[in-house]
């Protein structure tokens, strides 16, 4: 699983570990809403504040 996180414009570096964790969260999170397929490939999340 590849994940990025960037954070005003500047990408966060991660290590395999913490990108695994991160978007094993995000994913599961996004498979539980109705009309997401188990099978997705990509999901883009934006937070501004």
């Amino acid at each position: 699983m590849e994940t990025e996180l960037i954070v005003d414009g500047e990408k966060i570096p991660m290590n395999e570990f913490v990108q695994k964790i991160l978007g094993s969260m995000v994913g599961s999170v996004v498979e539980t809403l109705h009309g997401v397929e188990s099978q997705w490939t990509e999901v883009s999340l934006t937070i501004k504040r």
